[in-house]
């Protein structure tokens, strides 16, 4: 028989992230969380291995979820839907280093076969992890977790930088088609509910449990309800590549902003969506239902220059990425998101991390991801007191530093 091993964390603080508690201890066996709570309410077992980030020099340390991206189209120099498997463990590293353990690689407008190539070396990579989890020579890094499909049904006129050539009205043979090359693995798509042949579309994706979201849409309000009602329960970048919001004519957003039913999600770098507006959509869609995403592309953590978004060339200056003076895609990363939220809102930090973290993996059905409680996978970032990242565990072993 194999006895298991007990992993014990200390530290200053510990976002759940419902709620905080102040000198905690986190008991971590098999990869799993097996218990939470204070130095005062439990003793350590004498054979657990204990590791004390207060000791170690981290006196301010905070235990919270691992940050869980379910947008985001590469990083470190690599784009997701070119990266092959051996380059993959960089983006992984990468994302660590960063707070993220779990993500979504995320797709743009391509031709069908390219995007079904990219979806069969997408699943093979999401496979390998589920295989063999702790199996990494490479160190424990961040662990794509399903696939998120941004096109090909995207509307003309809120299309963003998606090549029009390879924009499709949704059919549900197309779908079939994407969902085969995937394997199964399409956890979430974007999709504008206004196109001819959506509604039949986002009904069946959401039959098979994928996250649908309305986003890359000119929806007036009646079609985003519309869409809602056949099964979309999220939206994609919200405010950017949407009509906008008119107060006779409220559209897409004015669904997105008010239906309890729907959580959303927000690009927090201050580019895509100015300061206040992000203040304007924290208080709308509210604490339980905001998720922060950083559609980020291959740029991401590299300096300005050239890079790929799929088969898209993006120029980015100053950090911001654009093409012909369109935005595509950003080089946020998640840290820096959270704490943008605290400066622009005025969120604290503990509400900054739900939207990373639970919020993120409840949108898109990931019960295991997204919070610390028994039963919960061991993935779990170590932040500062202002939001920067220390370190990292995945699945209960330290990742990149």
């Amino acid at each position: 028989m194999i006895e298991r091993t007990m992993i014990v964390l200390c530290a200053k603080r510990l976002y759940t992230p419902q709620e905080e508690i102040k000198d905690p201890l986190l008991f971590i066996e098999d990869g799993f969380v097996s218990a939470v709570s204070s130095r005062a309410q439990q003793e350590i077992p004498k054979n657990a291995t204990v590791i004390d980030l207060v000791k170690d020099g981290l006196a301010e340390a905070i235990l919270a979820p691992g940050f869980v991206d379910i947008h985001m189209h590469g990083g470190a120099g690599l784009d997701v839907m070119r990266a092959g498997p051996g380059e993959l463990p960089r983006l992984n590293q990468f994302l660590t280093t960063h707070g993220v353990t779990g993500y979504f690689p995320t797709t743009v407008a391509a031709p069908l076969d390219q995007t079904c190539g990219a979806l069969e070396r997408l699943a093979d990579a999401i496979e390998a992890c589920q295989s063999s989890p702790g199996a990494n020579s490479d160190g424990m890094q961040a662990r794509p977790l399903g696939i998120h499909l941004e096109g090909p049904f995207l509307s003309h006129k809120r299309r963003g930088v998606h090549p029009p050539e390879y924009l499709v009205e949704p059919t549900l043979q197309i779908f079939e088609r994407l969902w085969q090359a995937a394997r199964g693995q399409v956890r979430m798509m974007t999709i504008a509910p206004e196109l001819p042949g959506a509604l039949e579309v986002i009904a069946e994706a959401a039959r098979r449990k994928v996250c649908v979201s309305i986003g890359h849409s000119d929806a007036e309000l009646e079609a985003a309800r519309a869409g809602v009602r056949a099964g979309a329960r999220h939206a994609t970048h919200t405010f950017n590549a949407m009509r906008p919001l008119d107060h006779r004519d409220p559209g897409i957003l004015g669904e997105v902003l008010t239906d309890p039913q729907l959580s959303a999600d927000i690009i927090a770098d201050g580019i895509h969506v100015a300061p206040a507006v992000i203040q304007i959509f924290l208080r709308a869609v509210g604490l339980e239902r905001s998720v922060l995403i950083t559609d980020a592309m291959a740029a991401a953590g590299m300096p300005d220059g050239t890079y790929q978004l799929g088969p898209i060339q993006v120029e980015v200056k100053d950090g911001k990425c654009t093409k012909d003076g369109t935005l595509a895609g950003s080089a946020l990363t998640m840290d820096r998101a959270v704490r943008n939220v605290t400066h622009f809102a005025g969120w604290t930090l503990q509400h900054a991390v739900r939207a990373a973290t639970l919020n993120a993996a409840r949108a898109v059905g990931l019960a295991q991801h997204g919070h610390l409680a028994p039963g919960a996978e061991a993935n779990i970032v170590v932040l500062g007191p202002k939001g920067e990242v220390r370190g990292a565990f995945v699945r209960g072993r330290a990742g990149s530093r």
